[in-house]
């Protein structure tokens, strides 16, 4: 018998946020930040219990795939997952500052508890202007138009440098996701209407142009499958059987329970005949397409083909959904007992495709099916899988602007707008919200500062090849100076257009360094100075996600700052 080592107490840290731990998360920040944006550096993830290697800048990839040990960088890693789990977007964003609010909070040298009203107070004030009409950072998406939908999907999918894609395949694949979210969106809104669903199926070695959307669902060839089957079904519409119950004739798949035999009965026969019976019963009702969820006898299987009936078995649950909502028929549960005719639902056609060396099976549905496959191409595994994902997170975003139909123009600027606007409004007539806070004009810009400061640095993690940002003094935008520039020139010398792409330099605009001392500015509201640009050439920010993600970030942060003692169980 092995020893037993004494249970030891639970150790109990007071003041968690030490120095060490500060360095550390100072760490975990560059490393994300490293990863922020189009011009973000690639990692490297692999962990050393084996597995594959993942190259990735992705924030779900990333803080899945690094291990953290200090429980203040898991509760800022679970809020992040949390948040991308519910909106897909914003993940570095919001965990950049979140980090970036603690690091500048330490050295403010300020109460905590303080700062953290002070934040909530911010954190009020900004939504509350994002949400409000005469925000100048936040544009109304334009549903009679797929420019301003193209520039959501197209921002999300060049946010993803592992991808590989050049300007062109960038466009086509931002293109190709759009077209099949339009798939999913039904022709007609009545009380049962629902949105579609959208099935991404990776093919390995093509180029990323290959990429192709087509109406209803692609599946694994099945195995031996004649060809004369199909050309036989193909002339009229097929009745479908959609099973999610294992059909393979285990005992264990049967029944739960108990399960009393006689000696003189073969269990493993009699299940056989039960499946068997109901084949022949597919058989004589004129079912065509018999889809398992999971694994099908093979006497089923070999019979109801030379009946003629295509069986597909190990579709998986990912696929369950999809098919039933795009057939109409009700996945049975049991086969114990004749199937109801009324489970059955149709297909228009199916037929088989190939791209590059797979060959899939085409289940072609109706007219006004929402039900879509974006076959996804490129040349090799790493760049598929994260341009899987980001396809994953512009399908999302599009999805949530149906709900909130507004975006938040992107490249930095919404941050700098916003800094810009904070600091105007939190510098005269505030004897109202000190008296709230309970605390001195001074503690209050200075926390006001340290959150602005956070905002622009957010910003700034953009730029990755020692350039300089700037923020102009009529509008609060971000705009970038190449390291290269020439030294001694003026500013509009140096710079094009802002960072999501509104604006362009002419004479009248003044620029500071973003991050240092600059005149203080209103941020106008007056529409009719933005310049004609047209919408595709915009870079635009999902506005729920990123809503949420500003939340999340100083909640997060707040939560963090507020901590006292923390407590781990050490055996």
């Amino acid at each position: 018998m092995s020893r037993l080592a004494p249970k030891k107490p639970s150790l109990c840290s007071d003041g968690p946020l030490t120095d060490e731990v500060c360095q550390t998360l100072s760490v975990f920040r560059e490393i994300l930040k490293s990863c922020y944006g189009p011009c973000g550096r690639l990692k490297l993830i692999h962990n050393n219990r084996g597995g594959r290697v993942q190259t990735t800048s992705s924030s779900a990839v990333l803080l899945n795939g690094v291990p953290l040990s200090h429980p203040v960088l898991k509760l800022l890693a679970a809020s992040v997952m949390n948040h991308v789990s519910r909106f897909s977007d914003c993940g570095l964003f919001a965990a950049i500052f979140g980090c970036t609010l603690i690091e500048n909070t330490q050295r403010l040298n300020m109460a905590s508890s303080s700062v953290i009203k002070i934040y909530r107070q911010l954190l009020s004030l900004s939504i509350a202007y994002l949400n409000s009409e005469d925000c100048s950072c936040r544009v109304k998406v334009d549903f009679k138009s797929s420019q301003t939908l193209l520039a959501l999907a197209r921002t999300v999918i060049a946010s993803k440098p592992a991808c590989m894609l050049t300007f062109k395949e960038g466009e086509y694949i931002s293109s190709m996701v759009l077209k099949a979210f339009l798939r999913t969106v039904p022709c007609t809104v009545g009380p049962n209407a629902c949105l579609g669903k959208m099935v991404i199926v990776p093919i390995e070695g093509n180029i990323a142009q290959d990429t192709a959307v087509l109406s209803g669902l692609l599946v694994e060839m099945p195995e031996a499958l004649p060809l004369s089957n199909i050309k036989r079904l193909s002339s009229s519409c097929i009745n479908v059987a959609v099973f999610n119950v294992s059909m393979s004739g285990d005992l264990s798949d049967a029944a739960d329970g108990t399960v009393e035999i006689s000696c003189t009965v073969s269990p493993e026969a009699a299940i056989l005949e039960q499946l068997l019976r109901v084949g022949k019963q597919m058989v004589s009702e004129r079912v065509g397409l018999l889809v398992c969820q999971k694994v099908v006898h093979p006497v089923l299987k070999q019979y109801l083909q030379e009946q003629h009936v295509i069986v597909v078995d190990r579709l998986g649950a990912a696929l369950m959904e999809p098919l039933v909502q795009m057939t109409g028929a009700q996945s049975v549960a049991s086969y114990q007992s004749a199937v109801p005719s009324s489970c059955y639902g149709l297909l228009k056609d199916l037929c088989v495709v190939s791209f590059g060396s797979k060959e899939l099976l085409h289940l072609i549905p109706g007219e006004d099916s929402t039900v879509c496959s974006l076959v996804l191409c490129n040349r090799n595994e790493t760049t598929l899988s994260e341009l899987k994902i980001a396809c994953q997170t512009a399908e999302h975003v599009l999805r949530l602007s149906l709900t909130r139909p507004f975006a938040l123009l992107g490249g930095g600027c919404t941050e700098t707008h916003l800094a810009s606007y904070i600091r105007s409004k939190c510098t005269n007539r505030i004897e109202d919200v000190l008296s709230d806070l309970a605390c001195s004009y001074t503690e209050y810009q200075l926390a006001v500062d340290s959150f602005c400061r956070s905002l622009e640095s957010l910003a700034r993690s953009l730029e990755h090849d020692g350039g300089e940002s700037l923020v102009d003094l009529s509008h609060g935008h971000q705009w970038f100076v190449q390291s290269s520039s020439p030294l001694n020139s003026h500013w509009k010398d140096l710079v094009n257009s802002c960072g999501c792409g509104l604006f362009k330099k002419h004479q009248s605009l003044d620029w500071a360094i973003l991050g240092d001392r600059y005149p203080s500015l209103t941020p106008g509201t007056d529409c009719s100075q933005f310049e004609e640009t047209t919408p595709n050439l915009f870079v635009l920010d999902s506005f729920p996600a990123k809503i949420n993600a500003l939340q999340i970030a100083v909640e997060t942060a707040n939560l963090i700052l507020d901590l006292k003692y923390i407590i781990q169980d050490v055996n």
